[in-house]
């Protein structure tokens, strides 16, 4: 074999790993986990109505969004965190046992319009589902990390009681993928 017939079997084997890779890509999902929400960019203010009463809102849960989802994943869970230094880690939202067919949650899912199967637990204001931003007046802007976290699993087996420490907890060894987005509000 001389050296251009070499670089012609090399170049076709160049060829046929790149189109298996890729199609296997696009059949998975491709690429990596992706989140997003119709009501604000990362990083973008979270509009009135998705805050609590106390703050002006309506408290309707966040509408979001996903995509590329990797192999092997069986269900989704998701958290939104103030992760701001006054907020220590609010909980605004946690839910499980999403069906791995869901891929977004309507505007004000929360406590009614949950897929079947999903579980929403206990947030920090107490009460199982959504608690909107409700920031102390002057800590400025507040980050809400909202995680949509894709599952090896299909079930994750927690009271609705249980805080972030025993969700995060539930995740180990179970995430296949993870996509984050983060709105901000401040009053």
């Amino acid at each position: 074999m001389n050296l251009k017939s070499l670089n012609k079997s090399f170049l076709f084997f160049i060829v046929v790993v790149s189109l298996t890779l890729a199609q296997n890509n696009m059949l998975s999902g491709g690429g990596n986990m992706e989140v997003s929400s119709a009501a604000f960019k990362d990083k973008g203010k979270i509009p009135v109505q998705y805050v609590m009463p106390g703050a002006g809102g309506q408290k309707l849960s966040v509408p979001l969004t996903w995509k590329n989802v990797p192999p092997g994943t069986k269900s989704f869970a998701l958290s939104m965190v103030d992760i701001h230094p006054i907020a220590q880690n609010w909980v605004h939202w946690l839910a499980i046992n999403i069906p791995l067919q869901v891929t977004s949650l309507e505007e004000g899912a929360s406590r009614s319009r949950m897929p079947a199967g999903s579980k929403e637990l206990v947030s920090s204001f107490g009460e199982i589902g959504y608690g909107g931003p409700q920031p102390p007046k002057g800590t400025g802007d507040h980050p809400y990390v909202v995680t949509v976290y894709a599952l090896s699993v299909d079930r994750l087996d927690l009271r609705a009681d249980a805080l972030l420490p025993e969700f995060k907890k539930a995740l180990e060894g179970k995430v296949t993928g993870s996509a984050s987005i983060t709105g901000m509000y401040g009053r």
